[in-house]
């Protein structure tokens, strides 16, 4: 007796249909892994929202100046030698905030795919920027937080009106974290670093009074 069995055209158009259903769904796959990060980025940032309204209980309303940390964190200040005179990483806020129990949550785990080797981005394992603490001047200028209120702060941004921050109405529109990215229309970005974000077509978001808002941007991938 002869043994059925699949002919070779049967095995190919299985695996045509195979490769198929794989090229469908792997990137439905890559989408819901990549919610599932976005989805703890924003608890971290909870988290750390929760973190500094304690450090303000304990500090009369002010926000930590350490400016000394900014300065001898890993990596020193601005290390890359084409960015504006600024460094949004917050490797300093470590020291601040440890009493507070924030370890582990400095960090968006859809960080480490995209930039696991650069320096742009990770601090002292943390890799959100705080872009109100990214200068180190004295007296602390205007569109930065060092050492203020947030009433002071909003008070602040609304007075220097400029327009790549915008005129925050209150502390519910004034951003404190945000996760990594460089946008595509910043001409002094290395063209290999433009566009690129940690989430699809966007970024979380921590804002002064602690809410957390997933915000979509044109200019990141």
């Amino acid at each position: 007796m002869r043994r059925a069995g699949f002919t070779l055209i049967e095995l190919l158009v299985v695996i045509a249909i195979i490769a198929i259903l794989a090229a469908i769904l792997f990137p439905v796959f890559a989408r819901a892994k990549e919610a599932a990060k976005k989805t703890t980025c924003t608890s971290n940032l909870k988290q750390l929202g929760t973190a500094w309204m304690l450090y303000l209980g304990d500090y009369d309303d002010r926000m930590p100046d350490r400016r000394d940390l900014k300065l001898t964190s890993e990596g020193g200040f601005k290390p890359w030698t084409t960015w504006p005179p600024s460094d949004p990483r917050s490797g300093w806020l470590l020291e601040p905030l440890s009493p507070y129990k924030t370890k582990g949550v400095h960090s968006c785990p859809s960080t480490e795919a995209i930039w696991k080797n650069e320096i742009r981005v990770t601090q002292n394992d943390t890799n959100y920027w705080f872009w109100r603490f990214d200068q180190i001047t004295d007296p602390v200028p205007q569109d930065n937080f060092w050492g203020k209120s947030p009433e002071q702060a909003v008070s602040d941004l609304q007075a220097a009106t400029n327009p790549f921050i915008g005129i925050p109405e209150g502390v519910a529109d004034t951003e404190l974290a945000v996760d990594p990215y460089f946008p595509r229309t910043n001409p002094t970005i290395p063209v290999g670093l433009r566009g690129k974000g940690v989430h699809f077509g966007g970024r979380n978001r921590l804002f002064l009074d602690t809410h957390v808002k997933y915000l979509r941007d044109p200019r990141t991938d």
